[in-house]
């Protein structure tokens, strides 16, 4: 994937066939961080703990649910991806771009905390498939959101 054109409004990128596939592979992963990891204490003293945490919970309900709309209209926009030759290009309104880092961080970090959320992460693919699944995830996202950043990046370089 890399930036192919860049304004104050749009940003166009290209893939190839298995960049986009993994790609919307890894987004349709998207919400990945458990309701319950976004904890106020671990212990509500009384009902107004009670009373924020069920606020907090209904707030990342709705961002999810939001988030959710969003890139599913993202990725049933016909301008979003468009074939050219054998590539792919991919455009994205700077807002566009900017929650999409956040639902690729979702799906990178809800697979770290699938994997027990490990100090250091395993050298080897692990064996159980569903860990095997969600370290890939978690890779994937990470590469995803590195290569984003780093067009953009380049795009404001000297």
């Amino acid at each position: 994937m890399k930036l192919l054109a860049a304004d104050k409004d749009w940003l166009r990128f290209q893939l190839s066939d298995g960049e986009k596939a993994v790609l919307l592979d890894v987004l349709g992963l998207y919400p990945c961080v458990p309701p319950a990891y976004h904890r106020l204490s671990r212990e509500p003293r009384d009902n107004a703990d009670r009373e924020r945490q069920r606020l907090l919970d209904e707030a990342l309900a709705e961002q999810r649910a939001q988030h959710r709309r969003l890139l599913q209209a993202l990725l049933h926009n016909p301008d979003t991806f468009r074939k050219v030759g054998t590539r792919w290009q991919m455009t994205l309104r700077r807002g566009d771009f900017d929650w999409l880092l956040q639902v690729l961080n979702d799906v990178r970090v809800g697979s770290w905390i699938a994997l027990g959320s490990p100090e250091q992460l395993p050298r080897k693919l692990p064996r159980d498939a569903a860990q095997a699944a969600h370290a890939c995830a978690m890779e994937l996202a990470g590469l995803f959101q590195m290569v984003l950043l780093d067009a953009v990046e380049g795009e404001t370089a000297p």
